[in-house]
């Protein structure tokens, strides 16, 4: 198999790289974060054992750090493995990527409706004169990735 879950990175390097500071009692393996996905300060739990994470106020979750990567960047999981190194050629030709399932128009909707949010609050804070910073710049990309391909699996 060409994915190899023991290639990837130490979760507290990887969060760190990802420009997290993690706080919290060293002895502890859960850590306090600020959330990347919404910009709230101090609401993200990181696992430094399994590399899980949980937003205690926006609710974005995963259990390691590929689901971390796939998340945060708008990634497919192979996309994602090959992003940390966890990706391995393993000489028995080219992998035949599978299509992934459809998400049902419920979810669709709700990943609409997150994703919009996200941008409304952006264009409220440009209109009262806030700036974006780079992490509300690379969020609104994502967000932006998301929405396109709901319109493009949904237009047919």
């Amino acid at each position: 198999m060409p994915f190899d879950r023991n290639l990837l990175p130490e979760p507290a390097s990887y969060f760190a790289s990802q420009g997290l500071t993690l706080k919290g009692p060293h002895r502890s393996p859960w850590q306090t974060t600020a959330c990347s996905f919404h910009g709230g300060s101090d609401s993200m739990r990181v696992n430094l054992v399994s590399g899980g994470f949980v937003c205690m106020n926006c609710g974005v979750k995963g259990g390691d750090v590929l689901a971390y990567e796939m998340q945060a960047n708008g990634l497919e999981f192979v996309a994602a493995a090959k992003a940390l190194g966890a990706w391995v050629e393993d000489g028995r030709g080219p992998v035949v990527p599978q299509k992934p399932s459809p998400l049902s128009p419920r979810q669709a909707l709700a990943v609409l409706s997150f994703e919009s949010l996200i941008v409304a609050v952006a264009a409220g804070n440009l209109a009262n004169g806030q700036p974006i910073t780079d992490a509300d710049r690379s969020r609104l990309r994502v967000c932006s990735n998301r929405i396109t391909r709901l319109a493009e699996d949904f237009q047919s």
